[in-house]
């Protein structure tokens, strides 16, 4: 955390019981934190500082610190590990690989997942990509489109829309040397050093259209869920915009709440 960050911390707390605004001591804390993994100083899967570290670095009792770690924990921003430490959360530990892919398959066995990349350029926003990212209509986006397959079939087209100022330097040739897991998201984190810690998505039932049926291996008109996404990295920056094509034949879209 830069200089500046950290002399920001006592004026910080003098100021929060005569802000109208006023929030916890633990949540000033978890912010001083988030704006350093935003500024890289702890990268994916990376351990970060003690309790008793951060609490002298911050002028706190562990105690708060520990209520800003463990809000952030279940926010899968951090993961503890038992005898270890804490650890900042990657899309790159099993236990997070597949939190903004919802679709199972109906017989609930397990499916090797594949990744093949068909296109990747760089083109001008239109519209609703511009929207989606906080950009003007026009700028540039690293446009992608990949096929999904769950053991060997098909059941995913993506059409994906990066910031260009972050992803500028893939091409094709690299998703297809590096990028061909079926998690796009572990190789951003691993490549650009992008970790993406929420996503919106929208829901609704299409018919197929001829090109997305062909790559699909379905009949055009035939009923498809797209799932619209925009994914954030630290300060709530979206940095993707996601159109994904879903059969659902032998596939459902699950999310669990509460």
């Amino acid at each position: 955390m830069s200089d500046a960050l950290s002399s920001s911390v006592p004026h910080i707390i003098r100021q929060a019981a005569a802000s109208p605004t006023f929030s916890p001591l633990y949540r000033q804390i978890k912010t001083l934190m988030m704006s350093a993994l935003g500024a890289g100083e702890w990268g994916p899967g990376a351990l970060i500082p003690s309790e008793a570290e951060l609490a002298a670095r911050f002028g706190v009792s562990q105690g708060t610190v520990r209520k800003a770690i463990d809000e952030m924990a279940a926010e899968n921003l951090l993961v503890r590990r038992q005898g270890k430490g804490t650890f900042v959360a990657s899309h790159g530990d099993p236990h997070a690989r597949y939190r903004f892919l919802r679709l199972r398959p109906d017989n609930g066995l397990p499916q090797q997942k594949r990744s093949l990349p068909i296109s990747c350029v760089v083109r001008a926003a239109d519209a609703a990509t511009a929207v989606a990212l906080a950009l003007q209509p026009g700028d540039p986006v690293v446009a992608i489109e990949r096929l999904l397959y769950f053991d060997a079939r098909p059941v995913v087209f993506d059409q994906m829309f990066l910031l260009a100022e972050i992803f500028a330097e893939l091409t094709l040739a690299t998703l297809e040397r590096e990028g061909r897991a079926e998690s796009l998201y572990r190789f951003f984190e691993q490549r650009f050093g992008v970790h993406m810690i929420r996503a919106e998505e929208w829901v609704r039932a299409v018919a197929a259209e001829a090109g997305v049926a062909k790559y699909l291996e379905v009949a055009p008109d035939a009923p498809l869920l797209l799932v619209e996404r925009r994914a954030y990295t630290y300060a709530d920056r979206p940095v993707e915009w996601r159109r994904g094509f879903y059969t659902t034949d032998q596939h459902h879209y699950y999310n669990e709440l509460g």
